[in-house]
């Protein structure tokens, strides 16, 4: 479970940076907070 987390991190961490270099400053900041909040590495809101 903990890999899976883990992988839809990564990708909502990289969804947000694509779209703060598209000039979408919110949704690529939501994103990477959404993305730090669900990995596991982090502070994991399922934990």
């Amino acid at each position: 479970m903990a890999f899976i987390l883990w992988i839809i991190a990564v990708i909502l961490v990289v969804a947000g940076i694509v779209s703060l270099f598209r000039g979408q400053i919110l949704w690529g900041a939501v994103l990477i907070i959404v993305g730090l909040l669900v990995g596991p590495g982090g502070v994991s809101i399922f934990t």
